[in-house]
């Protein structure tokens, strides 16, 4: 495969799942944030703003204002609208191969989502955007699954989405868990909600909303798509089928940063890790991912030209 479409494969997948990532987080706590009885989520809602893309401002901006921001602002880069525009931009360098039913569904996303934020007068309108990127997001991700071969195209998507949702997930746990104190039942809600994981949570530790259960369940878990543990052996499983049909010379540190960063999770405890300090431990998963990200896009975006032609 051309490097210049397995990049726009891959960028593609990260813009899709960053914008999804911010509607979900952005719509679960839409309202917490907009109530002034809830003083004690102050700290976290700047906390949560600056991971989706505020950065320094967060901290000086009013949470309505961020959250038009986050939602519409084409001068935003990590904005809703500006992730679903870049998503599309990359789609259309590789329409033959993306499946007709993967366009459609992208295309059709992109213009209400653009007319939609053109149009944020009510905070049910700022409702129905957040609705209407989620509900996109579960139909674009149904054909892509259903209306594309499963080979290294969809390899590529697959990597997209799961590093992009490993560094979300990562970055979210960390900014709710750097100003966990004074945390209700609601602020968890909101939490797993913002993974989509609230039903699922309660399958397996009932409604008992516990900080350490909650940071197990999204860390930890390795049955449910919005946990970190389940998108990095997702991405791993992909790196892996790609450096089967590529036979790079690069696959030795891939396996190597990969196989590090499943151990990470697949042997650990939550009670070590809350033990130890949350933060570090986080951070180092982060730190992983971008090695993981460079070692990737050396193997098969910035190649040396020689390396094309190895047997």
């Amino acid at each position: 495969m051309l490097s210049r479409v397995a990049d726009s494969l891959y960028w593609m997948s990260r813009y899709f799942e960053r914008a999804s990532h911010c509607a979900r987080v952005l719509e679960a706590n839409f309202s917490l944030m907009l109530n002034p009885g809830k003083v004690s989520t102050g700290q976290r809602w700047e906390n949560i703003i600056a991971h989706l893309g505020m950065g320094a401002k967060a901290s000086e901006t009013e949470p309505q204002l961020a959250i038009l921001m986050l939602l519409s602002d084409t001068d935003n880069s990590s904005s809703i609208v500006s992730c679903i525009t870049s998503a599309r931009d990359n789609a259309a360098q590789v329409r033959e191969q993306i499946s007709s039913e993967m366009w459609e569904r992208l295309n059709q996303l992109y213009h209400e989502v653009t007319q939609g934020a053109s149009h944020l007068d009510e905070d049910s309108d700022v409702q129905r955007l957040f609705t209407a990127v989620r509900e996109g997001s579960y139909k674009f991700v149904g054909v892509t699954d259903s209306t594309m071969n499963q080979g290294e195209a969809w390899q590529f998507i697959q990597l997209g989405k799961y590093m992009e949702r490993t560094f979300a997930l990562t970055l979210l746990l960390d900014a709710i868990f750097s100003a966990a104190e004074g945390a209700d039942d609601l602020d968890w809600v909101g939490v797993l909600t913002s993974c989509s994981a609230f039903e699922a949570y309660c399958k397996v530790y009932t409604a008992d909303l516990r900080p350490e259960q909650v940071a197990e369940f999204l860390l930890l878990n390795p049955e449910f798509p919005y946990t970190i543990r389940y998108s990095i052996e997702r991405m791993r499983a992909a790196l892996d089928t790609l450096t089967r049909l590529s036979s790079t010379r690069t696959a030795s540190q891939i396996e190597r940063i990969g196989g590090r960063l499943h151990a990470s999770l697949a042997y650990a405890q939550i009670g070590d890790i809350m033990s130890r300090d949350f933060h570090p431990f986080l951070r180092d998963i982060v730190e992983q991912c971008h090695g993981l990200h460079a070692a990737m896009h050396q193997a098969y975006i910035e190649y040396p030209i020689e390396t094309a032609f190895e047997v």
